[in-house]
């Protein structure tokens, strides 16, 4: 390669390129260039070649299971691979919900619960890392920890108990962690609903669909790019407008007796899930804690929203 001289700046006329653009097999003959070999990703070894055996019931006739395992940060993507032979089955519409339980304890590895699908709920009593449920398609997880680390003196919502990036592009399920989720936690997020005790920042991003709840503090710049949705923010003392993205949503409280039935119902069922002892202090005093939450309503989807209820009003 030879340099273009015309009309350089006087800056980089001394630049000398040429390392960067050394062939690497002029610098080691043994390197290689080309694909010459293939991966091997180690599928024959997941975890996931045992669940499919125990859930074989499930996936042949139907039949409800119970599976209880242990799992570690090396049992990657745990639960797709069985969701697949669920896919491959049944297609979208998936499985009754509760079909295959899965009760682990440990510590899941990335992308945990990736692509679960609908029938299959996944627990596990410990922590996980980042990417869990990971374009989650009905599946549904839980994340929290266990009653004797609590009784030690742990306090989940002080805690983070699930990674980076959780729920990322997530189209349908539920989702439930006991503690803190990392930072950009339901980005992408399209149908899933999922409740969480706190977020990092930049949460909500680019988000399109689904529900979400916050039990607590968020971090900044929450809502960028958040196009469809919704958001309840516990914002007891007032901090959240400062900490979120306002140039596609608004803010608003929860007036209306069917929304403040259906967020009470959705923190319920964390509670349910996970034991939340944040959750259930919610609910105990439900009429004067619904007054605390936020609710961040996208613009465009508010406007859609309105659109569709004057329609079917006057089809009606």
């Amino acid at each position: 390669l030879e340099r273009c001289t015309a009309g350089q700046h006087y800056k980089s006329r001394g630049l000398d390129l040429s390392p960067l653009l050394t062939p690497a097999s002029e610098l080691n003959p043994s390197a290689g260039v080309s694909n010459f070999t293939t991966q091997n990703h180690g599928l024959e070894l997941a975890m996931d070649n045992e669940l499919i055996k125990l859930a074989m019931p499930a996936l042949e006739n139907q039949t409800p299971v119970v599976i209880d395992s242990q799992c570690t940060n090396l049992n990657r993507t745990l639960g797709t691979m069985l969701s697949y032979e669920v896919s491959k089955r049944y297609g979208k519409e998936g499985l009754p919900d509760d079909t295959i339980k899965i009760n682990m304890t440990g510590h899941g590895g990335q992308s945990l619960a990736f692509t679960l699908a609908k029938g299959i709920s996944l627990t596990v009593k410990g922590d996980a890392n980042d990417y869990t449920g990971k374009g989650l398609s009905g599946g549904k997880l839980a994340v929290f920890p266990l009653q004797e680390v609590i009784d030690d003196g742990f306090v989940p919502e002080e805690h983070v108990v699930v990674g980076n990036v959780c729920l990322y592009g997530a189209t349908a399920g539920k989702a439930f962690f006991r503690g803190k989720a990392g930072e950009r936690f339901c980005v992408r997020n399209s149908g899933a609903l999922a409740v969480v005790e706190g977020v990092g920042d930049h949460g909500a991003e680019y988000m399109t669909g689904g529900r979400l709840v916050v039990l607590g503090e968020t971090g900044r710049n929450f809502a960028a790019g958040m196009s469809g949705g919704i958001a309840y923010i516990y914002d007891p003392e007032g901090k959240f407008p400062a900490r979120c993205n306002m140039g596609l949503v608004g803010l608003e409280t929860v007036d209306t007796v069917g929304e403040k039935e259906d967020l009470y119902s959705y923190i319920k069922e964390h509670v349910d899930v996970t034991g939340s002892g944040v959750g259930s202090k919610m609910l105990e005093n439900w009429d004067e804690t619904v007054k605390h939450f936020v609710k961040v309503m996208p613009h465009d989807y508010k406007r859609v929203l309105m659109e569709q209820a004057a329609a079917d009003q006057q089809a009606a």
